[in-house]
């Protein structure tokens, strides 16, 4: 067994580490009185900051969770170590040699802690990589690779990353030949156990080192270079280890820590070439997770670092993401956990969804500078990415995409910015801010209560003849005047199609109609037309023949339904003025739909910088030529 550290060793452990550099490793620290700092506390989630800190008597407590001690319990605490490896990772750091009782130095393999072996075995493995990628022709293919993606050696050196062979068991020769054991190596990760022995986890493959804030090589990502791999993932990482949990690693926070931390700026990325793309253009707070969803724990690790605090002013996260549906998708999700931070983020997407890396190679360093630069509010990026599942040229969709927004509204964490906010998404869908404010109260209220109360009674519908036939088709709601007008017409229609040769029917779009039943109707009259040379028999087979069979019966309905007016002695049909009413009714409302979705597009356009001039002023124009029709058509309605 390992002998026990000395006493008067482990104090003087104690008494030569710093617990305000140990601390600052993991938690951003400020001033907070007279010999105390404070920051975020690394074992409990917060947003006022509670963790302090007293160099003087070298101890720290939180006062929101409880958690307290010395240097040696933090170290404990924080990077789950035994109290031997966190005397002895100390010492380490210190340059001090720490003696045991029983006897001297323990037997080899067990004078050091298992965590403090295993990060060892990543470290000399590093090395180990960084020589195969530099110095051997198999690793040309490695060099290659990161030549086409604009990275040199430097480049290489900077970042730390190596590469695997092929052979499939060099790198397990090379560690045991400097003293680690089987076990060792597969409880790191670098080696796998088959039935003859050990062999390499990686190979023939590009890799980056994945450290801690401290600078430890905990494990490794590995790209894909031949196509001939077995392995047909892109990137491999390293498996969960003892060490190595992806969900608490961060790939380039060891480099970008201080300047998140000086800047309270913290830029996520996608992909490992993403983060050395940005470091090297100047963007040194790039960080990307690890073969893993950015999560709650790389949250919390950032708002430690960038004091991510609800009393200080806004810090500033930034994503970017592919402008692919992958890369929407990612940010939505990201959004999701928007409300665990304390500061504002924002979403960086490139032109044509390049990432940085390629962003770099072909544009250069300022423009992975400028997209960061550019990033818009997460909020916003939400809302454009809902909206652009809705045709906002439609007032169905535009009415859909308020129902589908509200919600993201309400979930604004400063409820004095939501009128603001209710106000800018109003414009961007078209509407009126008092539409927009309606659906989001109402958004409020059904999350409020999504299952309490009873719900709201309204009048019963309208009896509605041949509903039974509409299967598929909602039945047309005749307390709508617009809706019972359209049904008048269609008797009409049906019932005296000579009346209506020159109206231009045939002509209208179905847009033109709002009940669906209805333009299925009107779909079928077109497919026909208006036919003077049949038998209004004949006519009437033909649009059965052209109409669905869910209309088949709404036709048949319409085509025997009592026209309610009286008709003329002398001809026996309705009055001229009745059908000319009802022709004019159904085009005022196309003409104000069109008008509406010309004012919503209008103030669409009016929100957005970059619209185009002359399309406001030839839309401006178009909406004054429909305002005089619906005028005309009103004047004509009213004689």
């Amino acid at each position: 067994m390992a002998g026990r550290i000395r006493a008067e060793d482990v104090t003087a452990v104690k008494e030569r580490s710093s617990i305000t550099d140990v601390v600052r490793e993991h938690v951003t620290l400020r001033p907070a009185g007279v010999g105390a700092m404070k920051g975020l506390c690394p074992f409990h989630d917060e947003k006022t900051p509670s963790f302090t800190v007293r160099e003087s008597v070298g101890s720290y407590h939180c006062f929101g969770c409880g958690e307290g001690g010395d240097v040696l319990d933090f170290v404990q605490k924080v990077d789950h170590l035994t109290f031997t490896e966190s005397v002895e990772r100390l010492a380490g750091k210190l340059g001090l040699e720490l003696r045991y009782e029983e006897g001297g130095a323990p037997r080899r393999g067990e004078s050091i802690g298992k965590r403090s072996r295993l990060v060892e075995a990543n470290r000399t493995a590093e090395q180990w990589y960084q020589q195969m990628l530099v110095d051997t022709s198999e690793g040309r293919a490695g060099r290659d690779f990161l030549r086409q993606r604009g990275f040199m050696r430097p480049d290489a050196e900077r970042f730390g990353i190596g590469y695997a062979p092929r052979g499939g068991e060099e790198l397990t020769r090379h560690l045991l030949g400097r003293g680690f054991t089987d076990e060792e190596l597969v409880a790191a990760g670098l080696s796998g156990r088959g039935s003859r022995g050990l062999y390499d986890r990686f190979r023939g493959r590009l890799l980056w080192p994945i450290r801690d804030t401290t600078g430890d090589t905990l494990g490794f990502g590995a790209r894909r270079l031949f196509e001939d791999d077995r392995i047909n993932a892109k990137y491999l990482n390293t498996s969960e280890t003892a060490i190595y949990k992806k969900s608490q690693v961060l790939y380039g926070l060891d480099l970008a820590k201080k300047a998140i931390s000086t800047e309270r700026k913290a830029v996520v990325v996608e992909g490992y070439t993403d983060v050395m793309a940005a470091h090297l253009s100047g963007v040194e707070q790039a960080v990307a997770t690890c073969g893993t969803a950015f999560g709650v724990d790389h949250i919390k690790m950032l708002r430690r670092i960038m004091r991510d605090e609800a009393d200080m002013s806004p810090a500033r996260v930034v994503f970017t993401f592919d402008g692919d549906a992958a890369g929407q998708k990612a940010a939505m999700k990201a959004y999701g956990e928007d409300q665990r931070w304390a500061s504002q983020s924002f979403v960086a997407v490139a032109r044509e969804g390049m990432d940085p890396c390629d962003l770099r190679l072909r544009d250069g360093d300022a423009a992975v500078r400028d997209l960061v630069e550019s990033a818009v509010p997460m909020f916003e990026f939400a809302v454009r990415t809902t909206l652009e599942r809705f045709d906002l040229t439609t007032a169905e969709g535009r009415v859909r995409a308020m129902t589908a927004v509200a919600p993201i509204i309400n979930a604004i964490r400063d409820s004095a910015l939501r009128p603001e906010y209710i106000r800018t998404v109003a414009g961007w869908v078209g509407v009126e801010v008092e539409q927009m404010r309606t659906a989001t109260q109402r958004a409020g209220r059904v999350t409020a209560q999504p299952t309490a109360g009873p719900k709201e009674r309204s009048a019963p519908a309208a009896p509605e003849p041949g509903a039974e036939a509409m299967a598929g088709l909602p039945a047309p709601d005749l307390r709508d005047p617009v809706v019972f007008a359209e049904r008048q017409l269609f008797q009409s229609v049906l019932q005296y199609p000579s009346l209506f040769a020159e109206s231009g029917i045939e002509d209208w779009q179905p847009e033109a109609i709002s009940a669906p039943a209805h333009r299925a109707v009107l779909d079928a009259i077109r497919e026909v037309g208006l036919r003077p040379d049949l038998s209004l028999g004949g006519w009437h087979a033909l649009l059965g023949e052209a109409a669905s069979l869910t209309v088949r019966g709404l036709i048949a309905e319409l085509a025997v339904a009592p026209v309610p007016v009286v008709l003329e002695p002398s001809s026996g049909l309705p009055p001229r003025a009745y059908t000319d009413s009802l022709v004019a009714r159904v085009r005022e409302r196309q003409v104000s739909r069109e008008i509406a979705d010309g004012m919503a597009t209008m103030r669409r356009l009016g929100t957005d910088p970059k619209a185009d001039q002359a399309e406001l002023r030839a839309l401006s124009v178009r909406l004054q030529d429909l305002e005089r029709q619906r005028a005309a058509i009103r004047d004509g309605l009213t004689r």
